[in-house]
């Protein structure tokens, strides 16, 4: 199990990721138009970085659902490793079997 802190740490970017999404989308776009003037877009590019740094997506970390773990993590299950396969060998995940040969 990871670190409580850790994982509303990581709950508290998301919320962030959320909130800030459309004002980033907005100042992103501003930025990379080629049609506007240099000074406009250095602005938006200034605006940017006066956002928090956690409204940024890529602070976030991709986390197991029940354990919290950041490691080893299967995207497709949204579990770690371990979990994944408790689970599997108790039947619990559709569709998925430990191959044997």
């Amino acid at each position: 199990m990871a670190k409580l802190s850790s994982i509303n740490k990581n709950e508290r970017r998301k919320k962030l990721v959320k909130q800030y999404a459309p004002k980033l989308a907005k100042l992103k776009a501003m930025a990379n138009d080629q049609s506007l003037d240099e000074s406009e877009r250095l602005i938006a590019r200034l605006k940017m970085a006066e956002l928090p740094r956690n409204a940024n997506p890529t602070r976030i970390r991709n986390r197991c659902e029940i354990t919290g773990r950041p490691r080893a993590y299967y995207r497709k299950f949204r579990l770690a490793r371990v979990m994944l396969r408790d689970l599997a060998n108790k039947g619990m995940i559709p569709g998925l079997t430990k191959s044997s040969w």
